[in-house]
C-alpha cells in the first residue's frame, strides 16, 4: 500500500521539478531576453536606430534615470521607496543654477547641491523611521515640500546656466564616450560593490527580506535606513546636475516624472516593490530597456499619450516576470492546457 501511496507523489514532484527550473529561468533570464527583443524591434522598425549616433542618445538619455534608479534601489531593496527624486532632481538644478549665475566655483555649486540633496534624502529617512509614517507617504509628503520651494527659490524664472566648465564636467565627453555615461557606469559598479560585498548591502537586503528577523539579529535598522534614503538623495542630486548640465538651465519643472521612472527601472529590472530581492546592475538594464522602448516610439512617431500606455503595459509584464509566481502561473497555464488537448 505504501509503494502505492508514493508512486503519485513521486510522478508529481517529477513533473513539478521541470517547470520549476523553467520559472527560476524565466525569472532570471527574462531581462536580457527582453533587451533583445526590443532592439530586434528596434532595428526592424526603424533603419535610424542601430546607428551610432542614436545609441549614445539612448544610452545618454539613460543615464539620467539610471542614477536615480540606482538611489531608488537602496530605497527599494529596504521594502522601502522614494517619491522625492524626481522633485530632488529639480531643486538640483535650480540650486546650482543660482550657485553658479552668483560666480560661484562649480565645486562649491557641486559639493553644496549634493550636500542639500543627501540632507534631504536623509530627513525622509528620519520621517520613516523616527515617526513611522509610511516611506509611501513620508516621500510623498517631501516632494509636494520640495518642488514648492525649489519654485520659491526660483523666483518663478529660468535660471540660465554659462559655466562652460560645469558644463563639460557632467555634459562633455571623455574622447569618444559622453561624461553621463561614465558618470552612471561609475556608479552603478560602485553601488553594485556595496550591495554585493560589503556588511552595508548585506544587512539591506536582510531589512528588505524581513525587518522584524533583521532587528532581532541585531542588525543597525536605524542606521541603514538613514544612509539609504541619504543614498538615494544624493543620487537624485547628481542626476539633477547632470540634468542642468545638459539643459544649462535650472527649473523646478525639470524633475517631474522622474520619479516613476526611476520606480519603473529598478522594477522592470527584476526587484521586488516588497523589498529584499534585486541588484544595481539590473535596475540599470531597466532603465536602459524603458529608454530604448521611449526612443523606438519616437522614431516612429507615436505620440506622448500613447507612448505613456505602452510604457505602463511594459512595466506590468516587467512585473509578472519578475516575480517567482508569475512564471510559474504561466509554466503551469501552458502545461494544464497542453495536458487538456491531450
Amino acid at each position: 500500500m505504501d509503494e502505492k501511496v508514493q508512486q503519485p507523489d513521486a510522478a508529481l514532484s517529477a513533473d513539478r521539478k521541470p517547470r520549476d527550473v523553467i520559472s527560476r529561468a524565466l525569472s532570471k533570464m527574462y531581462l536580457f531576453v527582453v533587451f533583445a527583443i526590443i532592439i530586434v524591434i528596434g532595428a526592424l522598425v526603424s533603419p535610424y536606430f542601430l546607428s551610432v549616433r542614436n545609441l549614445v542618445n539612448i544610452i545618454t538619455a539613460a543615464s539620467i534615470t539610471s542614477v536615480l534608479a540606482v538611489g531608488q534601489f537602496f530605497v527599494i531593496v529596504t521594502g522601502g521607496i522614494d517619491l522625492s527624486v524626481g522633485s530632488l532632481a529639480a531643486l538640483s538644478t535650480v540650486i546650482s543654477a543660482i550657485l553658479l549665475s552668483n560666480h560661484q566655483s562649480p565645486t562649491v555649486a557641486i559639493v553644496a547641491t549634493l550636500l542639500i540633496c543627501g540632507g534631504v534624502g536623509f530627513m525622509n529617512g528620519l520621517i520613516v523611521v523616527y515617526a513611522g509614517i509610511t516611506p509611501f507617504i513620508a516621500t510623498l509628503a517631501m516632494l509636494s515640500i520640495v518642488e514648492g520651494f525649489s519654485y520659491i527659490i526660483q523666483t518663478g524664472e529660468l535660471i540660465q546656466i554659462a559655466d562652460k566648465n560645469f558644463a563639460s564636467l557632467f555634459a562633455g565627453s571623455l574622447g569618444p564616450i559622453p561624461a553621463p555615461v561614465i558618470i552612471f557606469l561609475v556608479i552603478m559598479a560602485v553601488a553594485a560593490f556595496v550591495m554585493n560585498n560589503t556588511t552595508f548591502g548585506r544587512e539591506l537586503y536582510a531589512i528588505g527580506g524581513n525587518r522584524e528577523a533583521a532587528r532581532l539579529s541585531g542588525l543597525p535598522l536605524t542606521r541603514d535606513l538613514l544612509l539609504a534614503y541619504a543614498i538615494s538623495g544624493l543620487l537624485a542630486g547628481l542626476a539633477g546636475l547632470m540634468l542642468a548640465a545638459q539643459l544649462l538651465q535650472g527649473s523646478s519643472l525639470i524633475g517631474k516624472g522622474y520619479e516613476l521612472d526611476s520606480i519603473a527601472a529598478v522594477v522592470v529590472g527584476g526587484a521586488s516593490l516588497f523589498g529584499g530581492s534585486g541588484d544595481p546592475i539590473r535596475a540599470v538594464i531597466g532603465g536602459l530597456i524603458i529608454a530604448t522602448i521611449l526612443n523606438i516610439m519616437n522614431l516612429v512617431g507615436i505620440q506622448s499619450q500613447p507612448q505613456l500606455v505602452i510604457k505602463g503595459l511594459v512595466i506590468l509584464v516587467a512585473v509578472f516576470f519578475s516575480s517567482g509566481d508569475g512564471p510559474r502561473r504561466l509554466v503551469r497555464t501552458i502545461g494544464s492546457l497542453g495536458r487538456k488537448k491531450a
